[in-house]
C-alpha cells in the first residue's frame, strides 16, 4: 500500500493512496517523512521561494533517508511565466535562478547531478475554438499544442483544416504509426489530433488568463556532463548506468530552454517527428520510463470518463493507475523526488518518496508526501 501523509501547516493525515480514505500509519519511514514534511510549509507557486523550497526539501530527505537516487522538479518560473506579465529580462532572471538553485543542489548533496529543461515558452497569441463543432473537441487546460477531435463530420474537419491556427489534423491511425503502435493501442486516442501552430492554444475552462505557453520545443537543453543524448527517452537508460558507482540526481527545470540554459549543454530530440512534448505528464514518463506514453497520455483524451465516483486514487489528478516501468521502480536502491509540481513526482518517478506541492489552479493547499516502499 503506498501512504500519502497530507499537511496543511500543523495538520497532518494519512491516506490510503489508492483509495483516498483514512488510514493508521507506522512506522521508522513514515515517522520521518511526517517530521521533514512539516518542517517544510510549501510557499506557493509562484512564491519567489517556491525553487528553494524543492531544494532544501529534498536535502533534508537526503539527511534523513540517505537516497541513492533523486528526481527534483523546480516549476516556480514556469508558473509565474505562464500567468504573469513578465518582462524578458525578469523571465531570464527566473530561469537563472532555477538554475542557480540546481546547482545549489548538487553542491551541498555531493550527488552527480543532471540538469533538463523541458523547453522554452512564447507567447500566447490566438485562442482556437473546438466548441461550435459538430463533433465533440476535448482541451485539457495543460495542452496549448494538442487537443481531441470525437466524431467529427466533414464539415468540421474542412473548417479547421482552414483554420491558420493549426499546423495539423492527424487522426488515430497516424499517431499510430508514428510511435509504432498496433491497432489495439490507440482506445485513449481521439478519432483526430488537433495540432496548434506555436503560440496558439484552445480555449477551455482555465481560471486564469495565460501568458506564456510552451514553445513548439523539438529539441531540450540536457547538461553535459550526462554526455550526448539523442532522445528523451534515451536519458533513462544513460542515468541507470551512472548510479552503477556514484549517487546520482535529476533537476528538471520548467519552462527553461536551450535559450535560457546558461550552463554547458547538448540537447536531445523532444518527442517524434512533428510530435513535441510539452511539459506535461507524457514528457515526464517519456524521461522516466525511457517511452513513449502518447497512447496513454495526451492532450486530447477523454479524461472525464475515468472521473467517476469510485475512481482510485483521487488524490493523482486523471491517473487511475501508477505507471510501471520508472526509474525509481528500476533502480534497486533508496530514491525520492521532490518538486513544485502537484501530482507528478508520486505518479511519473516511482521514487520510494516522493514529496510535492498539494495546490489546484495555483491555491496552495499544503504538502503532499506519497511513501511508495518501506522495505529498503
Amino acid at each position: 500500500m503506498s501512504v500519502a501523509i497530507l499537511d496543511a501547516r500543523q495538520w497532518q493525515r494519512t491516506v490510503d493512496l489508492r483509495t483516498g480514505h483514512q488510514v493508521e500509519a507506522k512506522g521508522p519511514l513514515v515517522d520521518k517523512v511526517r517530521t521533514v514534511v512539516d518542517r517544510h510549509p510549501f510557499p506557493g507557486d509562484r512564491d519567489p521561494a517556491g525553487n528553494t523550497w524543492v531544494v532544501d526539501t529534498a536535502l533534508d530527505f537526503i539527511k534523513a533517508y540517505d537516497p541513492g537516487f533523486a528526481f527534483l522538479t523546480l516549476a516556480r518560473q514556469y508558473y509565474s511565466a505562464r500567468y504573469s506579465p513578465l518582462s524578458p529580462d525578469e523571465r531570464a532572471a527566473m530561469a537563472q535562478a532555477a538554475l542557480d538553485e540546481a546547482d545549489r543542489f548538487a553542491r551541498e548533496s555531493g550527488f552527480f547531478t543532471v540538469v533538463i529543461g523541458t523547453g522554452g515558452l512564447t507567447q500566447a497569441t490566438t485562442p482556437i475554438d473546438l466548441s461550435d463543432l459538430d463533433g465533440l473537441g476535448v482541451a485539457s487546460n495543460w495542452s496549448a499544442r494538442y487537443a481531441g477531435l470525437y466524431d467529427p463530420s466533414r464539415q468540421d474537419l474542412d473548417r479547421l483544416s482552414a483554420n491558420p491556427g493549426l499546423e495539423r489534423l492527424a487522426t488515430r491511425e497516424e499517431i499510430l504509426s508514428l510511435f509504432g503502435g498496433a491497432p489495439g493501442d490507440g482506445a485513449r486516442l481521439p478519432d483526430v489530433m488537433v495540432v496548434a501552430k506555436e503560440g496558439h492554444y484552445y480555449k477551455n475552462t482555465s481560471l486564469r488568463r495565460l501568458i506564456m505557453i510552451p514553445a513548439r520545443n523539438t529539441f531540450i537543453p540536457v547538461s553535459a556532463n550526462l554526455g550526448p543524448v539523442d532522445s528523451i527517452t534515451d536519458i533513462k537508460a544513460r542515468l541507470l548506468d551512472a548510479l552503477g558507482d556514484r549517487k546520482v540526481a535529476v533537476v528538471l527545470l520548467e519552462g527553461v530552454g536551450k535559450a535560457d540554459f546558461t550552463v554547458s549543454s547538448n540537447t536531445c530530440r523532444n518527442g517524434v517527428d512533428w510530435y513535441c512534448y510539452e511539459p506535461v505528464d507524457g514528457q515526464y514518463l517519456a524521461l522516466t520510463t525511457g517511452k513513449h506514453a502518447v497512447f496513454e497520455h495526451n492532450g486530447g483524451y477523454r479524461y472525464f470518463l475515468d472521473d467517476t465516483e469510485h475512481k482510485p486514487y483521487p488524490f493523482s489528478g486523471y491517473f487511475t493507475k501508477l505507471p510501471t516501468g520508472t526509474i525509481g521502480q528500476d533502480y534497486p536502491g533508496r530514491s525520492i523526488a521532490v518538486g513544485n509540481r502537484s501530482m507528478f513526482m508520486h505518479v511519473t518517478t516511482g521514487c520510494d518518496i516522493a514529496c510535492e506541492c498539494f495546490a489546484r489552479n495555483l491555491y496552495n493547499q499544503g504538502v503532499m508526501a506519497v511513501i511508495h516502499r518501506q522495505d529498503k
